[in-house]
């Protein structure tokens, strides 16, 4: 069942005006004439409220640009399901655990930086390594001017992903960033599966 809504006296009043200045879409039919098919009207848009003129010395709000299309690395491994024991996490996460292994890639490009990453963590995980320290650094912040944004810490966002294919995916068991005494988020933790 529909309710149905009382108008108020100012919301009749409007409706007589316009009813009153409203014509017929048909003209009135005698008693044995038929309607003619009439195809209904199209559609009209929505009107939309127009945008607020610009003001003379008005400052216009200012918004960081970051370029950064993936968005924060950090947030996203700390949003990661924990597949490891929830009270060695807390702890890994404190900085309470001390790694049994540690690569640094700072300065290295890409093409040398993968195959050493993926030679350290086979050589950590055969030598029953669980727990490792991958430094990646911050990155620097350099920006060419050129109509492409620079990512900030290439090594720092490609490194995860590298961890999380294959041949590495099957030995890593969880990544998180390093506590500040291990390098903040210039470093990954690499909790390693248990050797079979």
């Amino acid at each position: 069942m529909s309710r149905r809504r009382k108008l108020s006296r100012d919301d009749l009043e409007l409706w007589r005006k316009v009813a009153e200045t409203a014509e017929p879409m048909r003209p009135q039919l005698k008693k044995n004439e038929t309607e003619p098919r009439v195809s209904k009207p199209p559609k009209t848009a929505k009107v939309t409220k127009p945008v607020d003129p610009f003001q003379i010395g008005a400052k216009a709000q200012s918004r960081q640009s970051t370029h950064d299309v993936a968005g924060d690395l950090g947030d996203s491994l700390r949003a990661a399901p924990v597949s490891m024991d929830r009270k060695k996490h807390q702890n890994l996460k404190r900085g309470k655990l001390k790694p049994e292994g540690k690569i640094d890639l700072h300065g290295m490009t890409l093409d040398q930086a993968h195959p050493r990453l993926t030679g350290f963590i086979m050589r950590a995980h055969a030598e029953g390594k669980r727990l490792v320290l991958v430094v990646t650094g911050k990155g620097k912040p350099r920006d060419d001017g050129g109509p492409i944004p620079v990512r900030l810490g290439v090594l720092r966002h490609q490194v995860p992903q590298w961890l999380t294919t294959p041949p590495l995916s099957q030995i890593v068991l969880q990544i998180s960033e390093a506590h500040l005494r291990h390098g903040g988020g210039g470093a990954y933790y690499v909790y390693l599966r248990r050797k079979r």
